[in-house]
């Protein structure tokens, strides 16, 4: 038989594993009959806790590690919080590295890999080839962001559909002929997805060909630049499909000081649903993501690959959806 483990305690209990974790470490408030079903559990199933380093015969670190290629901006810092999330209740700690773009990331990260029990890799931090090679070398890894590589299980959203919905809302409803997508498919699996959709779209509603993505980084001085070089031309665009909602915020900078009134001369859409967005003026039509369920989810991935566990969804895709707001014609509420 297998050992009993915390995941089976907390489903015959029919409580979260967080809970156990609260009941088995007398930390966090639990009402007195959630303790005494987890408790009747833990006896039932013969569970004796312990956890990551016990685990692993006294060699585990107790940490689980993410990388990141760059700290900056919100959606990073959802990703962490849904991740400490579940380490907290463990009592684990989470490490965290941004490679920045600086030579020789690929040996950093390994380095990084030795310090924790297992490393969460978003994005193209490090390529196929860096991934494999960690898998190879028995380091346990989940990719975020990006499909399954040499065995290494994925947590990542959906791009492709929703993209493909927000463009079709722009060029169907809003009569958009002219869109420009500014972002960079080479940075990221995420970004090629979304570039997918926008290309679908237009190929759906026999359009032409759509140009070639503005190439820029996810940050907003990044879509303020872009955005400046588009307004500034001939041939303005109509609408601008951003990768992520930095980017919108910097071309709502630039668009005010060209005088470009949204939306009335100029669409404009983002991504992630950052709660800022909601507040902008006018309010964001953006995709929404579940990014700190993702950050939860992708450690959770990592905490069974750990045990030995069998990880239930290798390819674990998560919905994400369009908020249709004012900044692409809609009415209020819309």
């Amino acid at each position: 038989m297998e050992r009993p483990n915390i995941y089976a305690v907390a489903a015959r209990a029919g409580v979260s594993i967080t809970t156990v974790s609260r009941v088995l470490n007398g930390k966090g408030p639990v009402a007195r009959r959630t303790r005494e079903q987890v408790l009747a559990a833990i006896r039932e199933l013969g569970y004796q806790p312990s956890w990551l380093g016990r685990a692993l015969a006294g060699r585990g670190q107790a940490a689980l590690g993410i990388v990141f290629p760059d700290l900056a901006g919100p959606y990073h810092a959802e990703v962490i919080a849904g991740m400490e999330s579940l380490t907290a209740a463990q009592g684990q700690a989470l490490l965290i590295l941004g490679t920045h773009g600086r030579d020789r990331c690929d040996e950093m990260v390994l380095d990084f890999a030795r310090r924790v029990d297992g490393l969460v890799v978003t994005a193209r931090t490090i390529p196929d080839a860096e991934v494999a090679r960690l898998q190879d070398g028995e380091v346990r890894v989940v990719l975020l962001g990006r499909p399954p590589v040499n065995g290494a299980p994925a947590v990542r959203t959906e791009n492709f559909a929703p993209a493909l919905k927000l463009t079709t809302h722009l060029i169907a409803d809003h009569g958009h002929r002219r869109l420009r997508f500014v972002g960079d498919p080479a940075l990221s699996p995420d970004v090629a997805e979304r570039w997918e959709g926008f290309v679908q779209a237009h190929r759906d509603a026999g359009l032409s060909a759509p140009r070639s993505p503005v190439r820029a980084n996810l940050r907003q001085e990044d879509g303020y630049l872009a955005a400046r070089r588009l307004l500034g031309g001939a041939s303005r665009p109509g609408a601008l499909v951003c990768a992520n909602d930095e980017m919108a915020l910097g071309v709502y900078a630039a668009a005010a000081e060209a005088g470009v009134r949204i939306p009335q001369d100029l669409a404009v859409t983002g991504w992630d649903d950052i709660p800022l967005v909601r507040y902008a003026v006018p309010p964001l039509t953006t995709v929404h993501q579940p990014v700190e369920e993702l950050g939860r989810r992708a450690a959770d991935t990592l905490v069974r690959r750990i045990l030995g566990e069998e990880v239930p969804e290798p390819d674990l895709v998560l919905p994400s959806s369009p908020v249709f707001r004012e900044s692409c014609g809609c009415r209020p509420g819309g």
